[in-house]
């Protein structure tokens, strides 16, 4: 990665409005939980590593959506949000897949 692209990925992650900034390592202690709470809501049963990528890659990518259409947040608590929210639709693929290639059951094994 060149210096513009590092740059330009910091200031998404980090945003600095009334809540402060948002440093690399509040952004994946943060978006390790959003993505854990995801997990546990999605019921998609990934790993703690998937878990920790999903929320912060799904908190950077809605961050960046969300200052393209010009809503800007300030600090960890909606880092925290659009983690969770970012983690879900990136844990919805992984919960569509295992859910249809889950063997079939009995009627009367539920």
């Amino acid at each position: 990665m060149d210096e513009g692209q590092v740059e330009w990925l910091s200031t998404v992650v980090s945003a600095s409005m009334t809540e402060g900034r948002v440093d690399w390592l509040t952004a994946v202690i943060v978006g390790g939980v959003a993505g854990w709470m995801a997990n546990k809501f999605m019921h998609a049963h990934a790993h703690l590593a998937t878990d920790i990528v999903a929320g912060v890659v799904g908190a950077v990518i809605l961050n960046a959506i969300a200052e393209r259409v010009g809503y800007y947040y300030g600090g960890w608590v909606a880092f925290f949000v659009l983690g969770f929210f970012g983690a879900c639709l990136l844990l919805l693929p992984i919960r569509l897949v295992r859910v249809r290639m889950r063997p079939p059951r009995a009627p009367d094994d539920w």
